[in-house]
């Protein structure tokens, strides 16, 4: 069994970048500029923002947080988004998800430069996505075939599994394992909430990418030996003997599916490092086709 390291995979990438990075500033060019809009103040996104932006301090990336009340009305998110738009400065920006409940998500998605969306959210993208044509990925997908990518897992001819629908991933990674690439070639079944016998798929399985967000959903009577197994899935659990207060867990009961998997993903240290790496790569991609 392989464990699918995503937080050494990822400083690898980071160092590739860094080092480009730097030949760019030498050339008397300035360094790629990545920006993130946080609405709120969730404890979960904070932390996720922050990493984003001690990782664009890491490679030599500008970086810009522009933190708004969660009581922020719509219009002017959507102004702030503009003027994002309208910045010659600013190669890519975010808007972290989710909003609260009085932003429409769509909206803002809509509004939001195919130009600058690192994120690969805009309908535009998703549009060439489908199509295969160039464009930016989603970053946790494109973070999880960059990792199979990296450690030569072959899923072509594969009979794959996504568990979850979701926009984010499961929809998006279903489209990229099936296309004609490398990593891809893969025959896909994307699962949800109205799946009957969930474990009837899973046991046939040579790959499962689970994205539903509940946590050690994925047993190991559910799996069969050898299977590659991508954890996207991350909760906070309460746990007293932790100095935070909590433990994090993944989507798959790790202990009992490592041990029929060839390959897997941890959580923490799995996909979510994989996720921020790719969006640097994007913001990377943004830079020079600005240029």
């Amino acid at each position: 069994m392989v464990v699918l390291d995503g937080r050494k995979t990822s400083n690898e990438i980071k160092e590739e970048i860094a080092k480009e990075v730097s030949e760019i500033v030498e050339s008397g060019k300035r360094s790629p500029h990545l920006a993130a809009v946080l609405v709120g103040d969730d404890g979960a996104s904070l932390t996720y923002v922050n990493s984003k932006v001690k990782s664009c301090e890491k490679i030599g990336f500008k970086s810009t947080l522009i933190k708004l009340p969660a009581d922020v009305a719509e219009s002017e998110l959507l102004d702030r988004i503009e003027e994002l738009n309208q910045d010659d400065e600013l190669d890519g920006f975010i808007v972290q998800l989710p909003l609260p409940e009085h932003i429409n998500e769509q909206n803002v998605i809509n509004a939001v430069s195919p130009d600058k969306d690192v994120d690969g959210f805009h309908p535009t993208n998703v549009g060439k996505m489908v199509l295969n044509l160039p464009t930016f990925l989603p970053a946790t997908p494109k973070g999880i075939m960059e990792l199979l990518n990296r450690y030569n897992v072959d899923i072509s001819g594969k009979n794959v599994v996504v568990m979850g629908r979701s926009h984010i991933v499961g929809s998006p990674i279903s489209i990229l394992m099936a296309r004609k690439t490398t990593p891809g070639n893969a025959t896909v079944t994307l699962t949800h909430s109205r799946t009957k016998n969930m474990k009837e798929f899973t046991k046939n399985a040579d790959v499962i990418v689970i994205a539903l967000g509940i946590a050690e959903y994925l047993t190991g009577d559910m799996v069969k030996d050898g299977v590659v197994v991508i954890d996207v899935g991350i909760t906070r659990v309460a746990d007293s003997s932790k100095k935070s207060g909590f433990k994090l867990l993944g989507d798959v009961n790790f202990e009992e599916v490592s041990k029929k998997a060839s390959f897997i993903t941890p959580v923490p240290g799995g996909v979510g490092p994989m996720t921020i790496a790719s969006l640097l790569m994007n913001t990377l991609q943004a830079y020079k086709e600005r240029k």
